[in-house]
Parts: structure tokens; sequence; C-alpha cells
């Protein structure tokens, strides 16, 4: 998509001075093409391939709302830039609910804001495609298909899972619920030499012990009441391939006794049998507990805790790697449209920023159901903040509640939205600069500053806040 090295900008606008301003500022960096209508930008869409279309909401007898739809809809990879200098804040909230990233209002004062703003865009893009592209190293070696992810976390245990699948070392997954702990001694079953024999995974806290033990050990006929029936067990039926025990620490030392014996030498008896049997077969553990803090109190058998956690991975907890939020929302949007057999769906810049921000205490498996109900419920083409689930909604922070509709100047709208806004984020922070710094991704003294400059007082959302100027964030 590059020309030369550069990336490539659309700037469509029916003003010559602009699009020279444009050409001026931007083409040291990037190669610029211009348009001065939607005819002329189509064309252009057809021949070439381009990172970034600047649009002006305004043109003569056209809308450039139509185009940033357009482009939404067939150019999903592209990101868009609004500008207008006569548009409204309905258009200026219709523009970003139609996928465009950014908005600059005309006259543009600040030339470097729109270099700031495409850096920042370019960034984005270019994690996705390093993602793309480590996946595509790693693959060479394994498979992962299974695992969606480019944060350094992520990247650093698959390289870990393509040094240890082809290997038979036990291994000890940790990690919060929901963090996709199966999911990644699945992928380690895969890529090993046992991946054409079973993958079974059993739940130990769900069960109680002696159907725990019935379940892996197996049990003969009249061994205990509605044993009507020789049954094979787990050890037996995975042997060739792999156990993996989810929330290993929810099992009874008593049980964790037979369950050692059977990793130090393979060898077990079902319930109510005299014979010994023999597997062959490699455990995966799992559990979202500090299992060595329960071994300190006596919770979990020290010698069951090293014979298991020989390799041990750590996957960590979805809000302390925020990279991997875009491209998971994206590949589960894709998964539950074509489930619920829709239309391709967009992430509109007011949901994303939702999801950036929002804590995941039920990390993956959290945000997956999100976004399965925000499709279920989408009637639009680019998924709005009201598809989200309630939790993930405030109405605090509605774009139909920040923004005026009625307002007629465009720079009296501004401040007025700019007050709503400010309002809005400190009510739902209680008034702390810091949360407010993080969800608006303005710098805390740029806030402390607007704040001041619209006559808003943080101290005053705060609970139990006193007429003081101290700072308790």
């Amino acid at each position: 998509m590059k020309n030369n090295g550069k990336h490539r900008i659309l700037v469509v606008d029916d003003s010559p001075e602009t699009l020279e301003l444009f050409r001026h500022q931007l083409a040291p960096d990037y190669h610029i093409q211009t348009a001065e209508s939607l005819e002329e930008a189509r064309k252009l869409l057809n021949h070439f391939n381009f990172h970034i279309a600047i649009i002006d909401l305004i043109l003569p007898g056209e809308n450039g709302l139509d185009l940033i739809q357009e482009i939404t809809q067939n150019y999903p990879y592209m990101a868009v830039i609004a500008i207008s200098g006569q548009a409204t804040i309905e258009s200026a909230v219709q523009a970003m609910k139609l996928g465009a990233n950014e908005f600059i209002t005309k006259p543009i004062r600040n030339l470097d804001l729109i270099n700031l703003q495409i850096n920042k865009i370019l960034q984005t893009q270019w994690l996705i495609e390093e993602n793309q592209r480590l996946n595509e190293l790693i693959q060479k070696d394994i498979e992962t298909d299974l695992i969606i992810g480019n944060s350094p976390s992520i990247q650093n245990l698959l390289q870990k899972v393509k040094k240890i699948a082809k290997l038979d070392a036990t291994v000890m997954i940790t990690g919060e619920t929901g963090v996709g702990k199966s999911v990644f001694a699945e992928l380690i079953h895969r890529n090993s030499h046992r991946k054409l024999k079973k993958f079974v995974s059993v739940n130990c806290g769900s069960l109680t012990e002696t159907l725990l033990e019935s379940l892996l050990f197996g049990h003969k006929k009249g061994a205990f009441t509605d044993a009507w029936r020789d049954k094979i067990g787990y050890f037996q039926e995975a042997s060739g391939g792999t156990l993996f025990l989810d929330e290993i620490t929810e099992t009874s030392l008593s049980f964790q006794v037979k369950l050692l014996k059977v990793l130090e030498t393979g060898i077990f008896r079902q319930v109510g049998s005299d014979n010994d049997m023999f597997t062959d077969l490699r455990i995966i553990a799992a559990t979202n507990k500090d299992i060595s803090e329960l071994v300190v109190q006596k919770l979990f058998r020290e010698d069951l805790y090293y014979r298991l956690n020989v390799i041990n991975l750590h996957i960590s907890p979805l809000r302390e790697r925020k990279d991997d939020i875009k491209i998971l929302s994206s590949a589960f949007v894709r998964e539950f449209c074509a489930k619920y057999k829709k239309d391709e769906l967009t992430i509109s810049p007011g949901v994303m920023s939702i999801l950036l921000n929002h804590d995941w205490k039920g990390n993956v498996r959290e945000l997956r159901n999100a976004l399965e109900h925000a499709v279920i419920l989408a009637e639009h083409s680019i998924l709005q903040t009201e598809d989200l689930p309630e939790n993930l909604n405030p109405d605090s922070l509605h774009p139909e509640i920040i923004y005026s509709h009625e307002l007629e100047n465009w720079h009296k709208s501004r401040t007025e939205f700019e007050k709503r806004y400010f309002t809005a984020l400190l009510d739902s922070t209680k008034g702390n600069l810091s949360q407010a710094a993080r969800i608006s991704e303005i710098e805390r003294v740029n806030i402390y500053k607007k704040c001041r400059n619209l006559g808003i007082d943080p101290q005053c959302f705060r609970k139990g806040s006193s007429n003081h100027e101290t700072d308790t964030d």
C-alpha cells in the first residue's frame, strides 16, 4: 500500500486552498492524492490503495458522509479523518458513527495536529499489520489460529509454546478466569506429536471428588451405586494424547496423592478393580489461584505442585494488554456476523473507546460475550454504543446526551459540546482526573486547563469533597 516507502493519503475537498495546505503540510512524509468531488474520489479509490482518507463533509451538492459510509463498508482497513468548517454538531457525530476516526474543524489553525492524528492512526494500523507478520512468522513452525493477540505478553507466550509443544513436559497454566487457559492448552496439544490423538478436558472444580475419580480412572460394574456397567476413564480415553485438568487446585489432598502416582508411573486402577492399567498421556493443568501460596498454606501438595509445574505459562489479564482488545474485538465481530448470518459489521470509534477503557474482570470471555450481544442487537452496518450490554453503555456518556443537535453556530456549539463532554466525563469518574485522562486520552494537565477555561470545577464532582484545591487522585 506504500508508494516509494510512503503511506498514501487521499484528501477530498472542494477548496483548492485547503488541498494545497494539505499537500504542503503532508507531502514531505506521505504520498498525497487529492480530489475535489466524490466522483473524482471514487475513481481514485478504485485505482489506488490508501491508508487514510481526509474528507470534507460539505461539498457542493454532495455530502461527504456518503463517502465515509462507502469507505467503511468497502475499505474496512482504511482510516477516515472528517473535516469541515460548516458542519453541525449533528453531522460531526454522524461522521464518527459512520466510522470516522477523527474530526477536525476548519480553518485548521494548528497544522501539527494533522500530523499527530495521522501518526496515531498509522501506529494503530501498524500494530495490526505487525500482529499478522508475527503470527505468520510463528506459524511457520506452529499452528496459532486459536490465539488472537499482538501484545508482547501474548507473543512471548506463543514463542514459549513453540519451544515446548513438541516435548512431553508437564505444563501448568495460570491466570484469571476467562483469559484463555484452555485455549492455550489445546494449542499446545495441536502442535505436539500427540495431535492425532485425543485432547480431553475436565474441570476439576465442577465435580465432586467421587465423580472426578470415576471420570478420570474409570470404574467397574458394581463398584458403587448406579455403576451399571464398566466405564473407561479419561486416563484411558486420552492415552496417546493430552489430558487437560482445569482448576486443579480445587481437588482434595487425598485425590492429589492418587493423581501424583499416575503422573510419576503412568499406572492407575479403575474404581472397583484389582488390576493395574497403564496410560501414556501428557498432562496440562491450570488454575486461576496462586498455587504457590496454596502450597505454603498446605492446601495443595508440594510434591504434586513441582511435578505439574515443570513449565509455567502465565496469561496476563486483558486489562494489562490493551493492544489485544482491538484485534480480538474485530475477530469476534466477524465470528458472530457469520454465526448469525449478518452482513459484515464494523466497530464505531465510540464503541471501541468504551471497549478499550473497560476493566474486563471476566477477561476475553467477557469481551466475547459483550460483542456477541452487540452483534445480535445491531441494526446498522456499524456497531453503536446502544448495542452493547447495559454495564458497558453508561447513559452519561451517550453521544445523544453529550452532543447538542440544535445549536447552529459551530464555534458556539463546540464550546457547548466541550462543556457537556467534560461535565459528563468528570461526573462518570467522580472528579478523578487521572481516570478521566485514561478514558478521554487527553493529558491530565490539559483536562484541568480545559475545565478551568470552561468554568468547571472537578472538585465539585468528588464525593464528600470540600472546597479546598487539593487533588487526591
